[in-house]
């Protein structure tokens, strides 16, 4: 079990700046890039229908891995086909969809899903915690696309926090402790590790559903025995429990906490879309939720449409100490009985007062 310690270490956390060579190749090919801080990148003078040459688009893949996003601003009027074809640029090269189609869909195309703070142009209330799409999959988005297609008038932005950066912070006991926990979703039962290795990056980065997690396991310590050992052997029954609820609040209090601190500590951002804005993310690499205002009405905030795809990973995000890939959450857990282990919905109730759809 974890240890009573302070919230956050003394570790300033850190975001590598934008690779020079990577600026000079964008130069290159006719583009601006504007580093953002704490991260995230903005890029003037693309036009993502003609497209881009291949190198430009594997360092901007590189970057999206490193500083958590990229912005190709002034793309408005983009069609379905045109952003669903830009966004087989990253990751294994195809899209992965699992939603439901809004009727206010572009074409009724399969791989958008539309959001709205209109009901009548799209699904209401997505994303208000922090998370990461996909988490009911094993092998969870690399990338998502966020195509504001309608800007509001007052706003109405994204949170994004880097979570390598946010792994720094931590105090050495709970980088320790979050290394031996794996977590279990609500719906599909599928697992992932808290902590997880980024592949392109190679950061050790957290990594956890605020609203779709049923129960997380635990992998008991052993004397001398380094976390990367415990990663990579297998467990035995006896050297796994799951976490109780108490454990489990602290758990997601805690996580919850080390975002909303990245604002202040240097490795979240509120961003603010521009109509046109077509905002890639690096799935593995931040965390994301919708600002508050997002979901504000209509008529008080304007009108706001935005076009989610979301692109296949060339890889599972696997657990670790020989966990399988998915377990059934329908079913009793032969783990101890005092553990959290809730199928369905919104999983395990962390926090009573916040809305948990995502």
């Amino acid at each position: 079990m974890g240890t009573a310690t302070s919230k956050f270490s003394d570790i300033t956390p850190t975001i590598p700046p934008l690779d020079p060579a990577n600026i000079l190749l964008f130069e290159s090919a006719g583009l601006t890039v504007k580093e953002l801080q704490p991260l995230g990148v903005e890029i003037y003078g693309a036009d993502v229908r003609a497209g881009l040459p291949d190198a430009v688009i594997a360092a901007l893949e590189q970057e999206m891995a490193s500083r958590g996003f990229i912005v190709f601003k002034h793309q408005a009027g983009l069609s379905a086909d045109e952003l669903v074809n830009v966004s087989k640029w990253w990751g294994a090269g195809e899209i992965h969809s699992t939603h439901g189609v809004h009727p206010a869909t572009p074409g009724m195309n399969r791989d958008i899903f539309r959001c709205s703070n209109d009901n009548r142009h799209g699904i209401l209330g997505v994303g208000p915690q922090w998370h990461n799409d996909g988490s009911f999959e094993a092998a969870t988005f690399s990338h998502s696309a966020y195509y504001m297609a309608r800007a509001p008038e007052q706003g109405g932005g994204t949170h994004f926090a880097h979570q390598g950066a946010a792994f720094d912070v931590l105090p050495k006991a709970k980088q320790e402790f979050w290394q031996r926990l794996v977590s279990v979703n609500s719906t599909t039962g599928v697992t992932h590790p808290v902590v997880h290795t980024h592949p392109i990056s190679g950061r050790k980065s957290v990594w956890l559903h605020l609203g779709m997690t049923g129960g997380v396991i635990e992998r008991l310590p052993e004397d001398g025995v380094p976390i990367d050992q415990l990663q990579t052997g297998p467990a035995n029954t006896d050297q796994l429990r799951l976490l109780n609820e108490e454990e489990m609040k602290q758990l997601f209090n805690d996580y919850n906490d080390l975002m909303n601190a990245s604002f202040e500590k240097g490795y979240g951002i509120r961003y603010h879309y521009d109509t046109g804005d077509l905002l890639y993310i690096d799935n593995w690499a931040v965390a994301h939720r919708a600002a508050p205002e997002a979901h504000m009405p209509a008529e008080k905030q304007g009108l706001r449409i935005m076009d989610r795809v979301t692109i296949k990973s060339k890889r599972n995000l696997a657990p670790h100490f020989g966990l399988p890939q998915y377990i059934n959450i329908s079913r009793p857990h032969p783990l101890n009985r005092d553990g959290v282990w809730q199928a369905g919905g919104i999983g395990f109730r962390w926090k009573d007062d916040i809305p948990m759809q995502n």
